[in-house]
């Protein structure tokens, strides 16, 4: 392998969401669509419910640091051409579930003008908004099974915000642009990254992705941008796994920042902002509102966002997260105030000590805003320069895999099966991020015979699975666990949305690090083959590893050449 740094991914992005990732992606210039943008309140109970994120029973909402949004856009090629919603919640993660009855109560508006081959949702994977809306056992666990008010809340939102977007339909443009941000995340799992081949990791001048890339939205009449999203990778997790408080976290503080900074800085947006300097300047000046307690004569419109689709629409989507957390100070013991244990992300053995620290640290609130403040400058600094605009066709493919039982080639000729889900002992250490419990560490690859015990008193693993694991020791067998039903997914959703030249695509699954780096040099490669410019990006070693030991790379990839190749060939779509 050549240790150059490869071209960087000037024009796609990974959206993720622990049950989802997007990519969009570009083609040429000078074209015209049809766009339109929505945002729906989308908060849900905010007392007495368990979060969804961090899988700590006793962290149940009691208040609101600020409320969620539905933020959702429409482009289409004319009134009756081809089309794509995307929507981007202030939310852990998408769900199957939710997507099934959005999809019910789309086609009772509009027929089969949004279906599940050209509507994709993502979370912003926040760990601070309420739980109980996915349809797996592992997920509702703490929430001590499914809660229809958080589903509720959430469906609602997500459908009234595509409703206002296919309302506010017009003729208008989109432009990208793409930088790097680099104060806002860092590689909780450096010891882990190390363990890709160097010649992977020499590969890319950094163990995280610092690329941000903006798509903005502007009314061909008015020349008035209507919206604009972006994709970064950071977790959501400013807010610790103590916190109580509903909170869309640092992307949810970026996307209200961003709609403030627009609201009140522009009467008007031409194409190209000439003033583009001066309007950035202002932006980094500017004080958010968001992560601190509204003043008695703060306005209404700052506190409550309307629900008419009138208002400027910003969001800010996840990308390839992973390992990267907005945590930017490091892990440090909180006994001793020393860096935590660079291996095994504990002190002393103990991992509930080691704790990352944000920019604001020891104020929670602080670091959310200030990792929001970062997103929200860079943000701005693309939105004021964009000059690519998009044009070209627009297309989707959408298929379910069974991620369980997939066979890959490898090398030699040599068949290797992807195996039922399993979580292992890392997923009970947690990460610095939110620690877990009863004594895991990271990088543990053995279980002692208590936990055994535990464990077969569940769903003793089946040898097949023990063997297929390896070299990752089984702790919950997940996969082959069914009652009360599913515990964990088997059937996979990808969804790959094409924006001109700008190639996206949704899939399920935590996103990693190094790992996700190459599905898009695949897609690039085979595209590029039949003559359409796709961007690179992406891949390995992650200690999560659900489906298969952390090097997992090769079924991954088969997965999306094939989406690729359906592209490439105008194979059709579904």
């Amino acid at each position: 392998m050549s240790s150059r740094t490869p071209p960087r991914p000037s024009l796609c992005s990974l959206l993720v969401a622990l049950f989802g990732c997007i990519f969009i992606a570009v083609i040429s210039a000078n074209g015209e669509y049809l766009i339109g943008v929505g945002s729906y309140d989308m908060t849900g109970p905010a007392a007495g419910v368990n979060m969804m994120g961090y899988g700590n029973l006793e962290q149940n909402t009691a208040g609101i640091h600020f409320r969620l949004r539905a933020r959702a856009f429409i482009v289409a090629e004319s009134s009756n051409g081809a089309r794509f919603a995307f929507v981007n919640l202030d939310a852990g993660m998408a769900s199957q579930l939710v997507t099934i009855k959005v999809l019910e109560r789309l086609k009772k508006r509009y027929g089969k003008v949004y279906n599940e081959d050209n509507v994709a949702i993502s979370g912003t994977h926040t760990h601070a908004g309420p739980g109980g809306y996915l349809q797996y056992v592992v997920y509702s666990v703490t929430s001590l099974g499914f809660v229809q008010q958080s589903f509720d809340a959430i469906v609602t939102a997500i459908e009234l915000s595509i409703v206002q977007a296919h309302d506010s339909l017009r003729p208008g443009s989109v432009f990208i642009n793409t930088g790097d941000l680099m104060n806002a995340g860092i590689n909780r799992s450096p010891s882990a990254y190390l363990f890709n081949p160097p010649e992977e990791r020499a590969r890319y001048p950094r163990n995280i992705d610092t690329l941000m890339t903006l798509l903005k939205f502007v009314d061909g009449k008015s020349g008035e941008s209507i919206g604009a999203f972006s994709w970064f990778a950071t977790h959501g997790t400013s807010m610790s796994k103590d916190n109580k408080l509903v909170s869309g976290d640092n992307k949810g503080a970026a996307a209200r920042f961003f709609e403030d900074w627009f609201t009140s800085t522009f009467k008007k947006t031409s194409t190209s902002i000439n003033h583009s300097t001066k309007t950035s300047k202002k932006a980094q000046a500017i004080k958010a509102t968001g992560g601190q307690p509204c003043s008695k004569t703060a306005s209404q419109g700052f506190k409550v966002r309307k629900n008419d689709g009138s208002r400027f629409v910003g969001a800010f989507c996840q990308s390839n997260v992973g390992d990267v957390s907005p945590n930017v100070l490091g892990a440090f013991c909180t006994d001793s105030g020393l860096p935590c244990d660079f291996n095994h992300s504990s002190c002393h053995g103990n991992d509930l000590l080691c704790v990352g620290r944000g920019p604001g640290y020891p104020n929670e609130i602080l670091s959310t805003k200030i990792i929001g403040e970062r997103q929200f400058q860079e943000a701005v600094n693309l939105f004021t320069t964009a000059r690519e605009e998009l044009s070209g066709k627009i297309d989707y493919r959408h298929v379910y895999l069974n991620f369980t039982d997939i066979e890959v080639e490898l090398e030699g000729n040599k068949v290797v099966k992807t195996c039922p889900a399993a979580l292992g002992p890392g997923f009970a250490a947690g990460t610095t991020d939110g620690p877990g419990a009863f004594g895991f560490q990271q990088g543990d690859t053995k279980i002692n015979d208590f936990w055994k015990r535990v464990r077969d008193f569940l769903k003793k693993p089946t040898r097949y699975q023990v063997d297929c694991q390896k070299p990752k020791a089984v702790l919950l067998d997940t996969g082959e666990m069914f009652e009360p039903y599913a515990w964990a997914i088997l059937r996979w959703v990808s969804l790959t949305l094409i924006l001109g030249r700008n190639v996206g695509g949704k899939g399920v699954g935590n996103k990693e690090e190094s790992r996700n780096r190459r599905p898009d040099e695949v897609i690039a490669i085979i595209m590029c083959e039949s003559n359409e410019r796709v961007s690179n990006s992406y891949m390995v070693e992650y200690r999560g590893g659900v489906y298969g030991h952390g090097n997992n790379k090769w079924w991954r990839l088969k997965q999306f050449s094939r989406l690729a190749v359906r592209f490439s060939q105008g194979q059709g779509r579904s």
